[in-house]
């Protein structure tokens, strides 16, 4: 027989148990939060606004195929709208009063710098899908877009071929931040080494939005006049592409003359030009939508159902989403969790077959390989692949071309961490 305290004692140890796994049982069937970082207004609402739909694609797709680990997948969509600063704020909200286990967002590398001390500070996870000006690792972000060797050196090295029309000077064209910048630094690096002058290289940069380009535009056209086949190398951002693209045309500069190739305008920014002017002009991605193979029929096709407009175009930095999206739900499945460091982990050779073509496959440096396509602007606004590589092309987070960085690696490999090693989970999210 029990005594009265022991009784006691039971009862409350069978309450507090009853509400333990109440509580458990409560929490598993609690959504997984994605966060999504993209500026909905400000300058560059133009490019970002197309990546937070291709997050909510995304959500929505793996929802109607039973969600995660049992789980729903539930979207929280904040506006840092083009505000550097308020992007820090909003990821710190997004990981500790949302609980989000995992974001997706940033575009320009300004951004992601503000970011990037809260998310290594509270151990969250960013998947960043833009291409971007490499120098930097860390093992609370994984890079989906391009890194230099992907996109920016290839672009200029099929420009000095005779095949991309042999340039000897360069205009180097970008928004004033850390991205052309850094980007810029690299090339000029790389042009120096392959034999180009100083005086043949012409560096610019202008603010974000900058709407009056014909003074630039004339600097060009006289920098182009002394004789040697020149280029534009344009790490221009956001809404400023618009009246720049303009401007040449104004400036009665075509593609033959001068060809300009971008890194940071694709199918989004040409819907809004008038591109008959533009044909001809060259933009280097690891995507196009014009890329012809059944993956890439039924990523279109899903991002045309998903936001209901036949018009509506898809582009790299959406690809980079989707993939960085697929990868992060495979490694949730994998880890049996959704635990920031055993997801991390498990990320690691995550493959998936990409609308662009090939395997993307996940490396320890939290960079993806990836094919490098340049194609030329149809009178459409879409591209013609001109040039691409034989396969996948492995990222290098330091650039070789900058003396301080040709010294370091990457590399984020360490002892597994796992929140369901009993019975590990491997699948793939098709």
């Amino acid at each position: 027989m029990h005594s009265p305290i022991t009784l006691a004692k039971t009862l409350a140890l069978g309450a507090g148990l009853g509400a333990l796994m109440w509580s458990a049982a409560a929490s598993a069937q609690a959504p997984i939060k994605v966060g999504v970082l993209h500026s909905l207004s400000g300058t560059m609402a133009i490019s970002e606004t197309t990546l937070k739909d291709t997050v909510l694609m995304m959500v929505d797709d793996i929802n109607k195929k039973g969600g995660l680990l049992g789980r729903k997948v539930e979207a929280v969509v904040v506006d840092p709208a083009s505000n550097w600063p308020l992007f820090a704020e909003k990821a710190r909200e997004l990981i500790t009063k949302e609980k989000v286990s995992v974001v997706f967002g940033c575009w320009t590398s300004v951004s992601r710098k503000s970011v990037l001390p809260v998310f290594e500070e509270l151990n969250g996870l960013l998947f960043y899908p833009v291409q971007y000006e490499g120098e930097e690792s860390s093992k609370n972000v994984f890079y989906t877009g391009a890194a230099p060797n992907q996109q920016a050196i290839p672009a200029v090295e099929y420009l000095m071929s005779a095949e991309g029309g042999a340039a000897k000077r360069w205009v180097l064209a970008g928004t004033d931040y850390v991205y052309p910048r850094t980007t810029n630094k690299i090339l000029e690096a790389f042009l120096k080494s392959k034999g180009v002058p100083a005086e043949d290289i012409m560096i610019n940069y202008t603010p974000f939005g900058h709407s009056d380009w014909q003074t630039i535009v004339a600097d060009i056209k006289k920098f182009a006049s002394a004789g040697k086949k020149t280029a534009v190398v344009s790490t221009i951002n956001g809404d400023a592409n618009v009246p720049f693209y303009k401007e040449l045309a104004n400036a009665g500069i075509s593609a033959k003359d001068i060809p300009v190739v971008a890194f940071s305008v694709g199918e989004e920014e040409l819907a809004g030009i008038d591109t008959k002017n533009l044909v001809g002009h060259l933009a280097a991605w690891n995507y196009f939508q014009s890329v012809k193979n059944p993956v890439n029929d039924g990523f279109i096709k899903q991002w045309k159902t998903f936001i209901k407009s036949d018009k509506r175009v898809t582009n790299d930095p959406m690809e980079a989403t989707y993939i960085g999206f697929k990868m992060w739900a495979q490694a949730v499945m994998q880890a049996g969790t959704a635990d920031v460091d055993a997801v991390r982990q498990a990320m690691y050779g995550q493959k998936v077959k990409a609308p662009g073509g090939f395997n993307s496959v996940m490396n320890t440096n939290h960079h993806l390989s990836k094919p490098v396509y340049i194609g030329e602007i149809r009178p459409d606004g879409q591209f013609n692949v001109v040039w691409k590589t034989k396969g996948p092309v492995k990222a290098d987070a330091w650039s070789k071309f900058i003396p301080e960085s040709a010294k370091l690696t990457a590399d984020w490999t360490y002892p597994w961490v796992c929140g369901n090693c009993e019975k590990p989970k491997f699948g793939k999210y098709e």
